[in-house]
């Protein structure tokens, strides 16, 4: 016999005040502007709400928000660029030669560790969501699943529905032009 979901205590009127700003902060690492972000968060609410009953308490409320953000924003991205199977491999002229090497004035400078406070450590990562702010959605989706989810690029260019080739460019430009953008912004202030 399945237990109500009063009887888990699952207050679904509370959601939205207790998980509303960790979802949208997730989001909007994810997606690449505010709205957009904003949007999934609530659509997360309602897909929760709708599907209430099939909250067997498994695991906290939290994770379970969690999973279902994560698969809206897959579903986002799907709906994006579904249709898209191409990428042009024109765009980094400014970084590199015919060959493929680096061009000279381009070529990424040396990092040197900085001993970071908290405070310089927040400018950092505000400095690090306007940079990726610049990358394309499909490069920000790349780059946040290689690296923020750990995902292998067999799984990125599944659920992406892009070619192993497609997939390598796109995180390669994504990596060059963030690492630029932080040089400009960060390293070299």
């Amino acid at each position: 016999m399945q237990e109500s979901n009063e009887s888990r205590n699952v207050d679904a009127s509370t959601w939205v005040s207790r998980f509303s700003d960790e979802l949208y902060s997730f989001a909007r690492w994810k997606v690449s502007d505010e709205e957009t972000a904003r949007d999934l968060v609530q659509d997360t609410f309602f897909a929760a709400y709708r599907r209430i009953d099939e909250f067997r308490g498994d695991s906290s409320e939290r994770t379970w928000l969690f999973a279902i953000i994560k698969n809206k924003i897959l579903d986002f991205y799907r709906s994006k660029y579904r249709k898209q199977e191409h990428i042009s491999l024109s765009g980094n002229e400014e970084h590199f030669e015919k060959n493929g090497h680096w061009k000279k004035d381009a070529s990424p400078g040396d990092w040197h560790s900085k001993e970071v406070d908290a405070l310089q450590q927040k400018e950092f990562y505000s400095v690090l969501a306007a940079c990726r702010d610049k990358l394309t959605e499909q490069q920000q989706l790349v780059f946040a699943y290689k690296y923020l989810e750990d995902k292998d690029a067999d799984e990125i260019c599944k659920e992406m529905n892009i070619s192993s080739s497609n997939y390598w460019v796109l995180l390669h430009r994504a990596r060059v032009q963030l690492r630029s953008c932080l040089e400009k912004n960060w390293i070299n202030e």
